[in-house]
């Protein structure tokens, strides 16, 4: 097949990582011939280019494709991509993310492309955000969905919530589940305790790890409201903030104003492949985030045999459950305290919590598994009668 890829950014993160491992399959097991179309990889949390080049992929840079609402810049990269795609020919386009999933989506239909199909790895809308800001992204989610013949979401929350919303129709949607290199979980390359002295921990401490960018939503800030009462509690507390972002040194500061600093670390931006030893190293993940699709550090930390702590928000109840983690109400300080005790606490717990998730997720999050479900999608759609 040849096929379009188009998200905003290629940015190390969750929806960024889904789509460069798609892409990959496609080309080297199935032979298509598959191109990506980003816009340029603002901000400080790194990027995948340079993983894209060395597995020998197709990416076009649009510079006018960015994530931020600029109607006139907006309207050029509509004009680009209607450009692109009559250029490329493609059978399917497939768009990542609100904003290319919105101009990715018109500019595919209106160049009559056979298969037009969106991935949502978070929505745009939810609680966490204004009321403007969700009628305004609910009524271009709505006018989008009518210009695509297939959704996919990330986990059944997503396709639950839009639907709520009036976005698409039932039949339109499908769930895929967000693939990884599960082998490395499940087989991290170094050893636990070389980690561990690496990031400063003792044998007795007990570390939590959250894997964000450092960033609005994340669940941060709630947790440095936790601490204080969780180290006067426990003491052999510490907490591990794995990625970087424009709320670093904030954040840093914090730490240091409550007078904290001494149980948190702070990686800084590190390369996709250090995630699995670094889950490995810590005791448990604390991923207190307001708004996620399904953040794949659930899965990946429970492929590494560690348990997990979250805010009951999307797809997070899919992967955590009463026998793999803690799931709580978003914004419960207190609940956040009293899970970061009982895990700490308790390492049998934590050991049958870890070991019952990597039995439960193991081939259902495998990155094989994804792409081949989303190219027997492309092929239904293309083999539909009558089909545009």
């Amino acid at each position: 097949m040849k096929i379009v890829h188009i998200i905003t950014r290629l940015i190390l993160g969750g929806a960024q990582e889904n789509t460069l491992l798609t892409v990959d399959g496609l080309h080297h097991r199935f032979g298509d011939d598959v191109t990506l179309i980003t816009g340029p990889a603002e901000g400080p949390e790194g990027d995948l280019f340079e993983r894209a080049k060395e597995r020998g992929l197709k990416v076009e840079l649009m510079p006018d494709l960015v994530r931020a609402i600029r109607p006139a810049t907006d309207y050029r990269a509509y004009r680009e991509l209607r450009r692109s795609i009559r250029r490329l020919t493609p059978d399917v386009v497939h768009t990542h993310s609100s904003k290319a999933g919105i101009l990715g989506r018109a500019a595919a239909w209106a160049e009559r492309v056979p298969a037009v199909v969106h991935t949502i790895h978070g929505l745009p809308f939810g609680p966490s955000e204004s009321p403007a800001k969700n009628r305004l992204y609910i009524a271009l989610e709505r006018w989008a969905a009518k210009r695509c013949h297939a959704i996919v979401g990330v986990c059944d929350a997503m396709a639950e919530q839009a639907l709520a919303e009036g976005v698409g129709r039932p039949e339109q949607y499908s769930t895929v589940y967000s693939g990884m290199d599960v082998e490395a979980f499940l087989h991290p390359p170094r050893p636990r305790a070389e980690v561990r002295r690496e990031l400063g921990l003792a044998d007795d401490e007990v570390a939590f790890g959250t894997v964000a960018r450092l960033f609005e939503r994340k669940g941060h800030d709630d947790i440095l409201a936790a601490a204080p009462d969780v180290l006067r509690a426990d003491p052999r507390v510490r907490f591990v903030f794995i990625g970087d972002g424009i709320l670093r040194d904030r954040l840093v500061a914090e730490t240091e104003r409550l007078g904290i600093a001494r149980a948190f670390r702070f990686t800084g931006l590190v390369p996709p492949g250090r995630i699995p030893e670094l889950l490995n190293a810590i005791d448990a993940v604390v991923h207190p985030s307001l708004r996620e699709g399904l953040a794949r550090v659930l899965p990946q930390s429970l492929l590494v045999g560690r348990p997990v702590i979250s805010y009951d928000v999307d797809g997070a109840r899919e992967v955590v459950l009463p026998e793999t983690g803690i799931l709580l109400p978003p914004r419960s300080i207190e609940g956040l305290k009293s899970a970061i005790l009982r895990l700490a606490a308790d390492p049998a717990l934590r050991d049958a919590m870890g070991l019952e998730g990597r039995a439960r997720f193991a081939d259902q999050f495998r990155h094989e598994t994804m792409t081949a479900q989303l190219r027997s999608l492309y092929e239904r759609l293309l083999a539909r009668p009558g089909h545009r």
